[in-house]
């Protein structure tokens, strides 16, 4: 892949692109009944619930809360993997 092959999209530009779908014909079609189209590795696949999140009071700057709220409806999620992943990175760096 070139330079020339990376396109960047603002938010707003994938909102107003146009959907190439048949969604009418996706919807009528029947289950997909062939072959696997890919490998499925499911040694690494956690089972059971997750634990509970504990609520907690915490300082944020405003500008970082603001980013994270504007992303809409989850964004104590995201925040929360944002600082699992950032988390992880440490510990295994160790």
């Amino acid at each position: 892949m070139s330079k020339s092959d990376i396109r960047r999209y603002t938010l707003e530009d994938v909102r107003a692109l146009k959907s190439e779908t048949d969604w009418d014909a996706l919807k009528d079609s029947p289950p997909f009944e062939g072959e696997q189209e890919f490998d499925v590795d499911w040694s690494k696949a956690r089972i059971g619930a997750p634990e509970p999140k504990a609520a907690v009071s915490i300082r944020l700057d405003r500008d970082v809360l603001d980013f994270f709220k504007r992303q809409g409806k989850g964004y104590q999620t995201r925040m929360n993997a944002v600082l699992r992943a950032y988390m992880e990175a440490v510990e295994k760096k160790g």
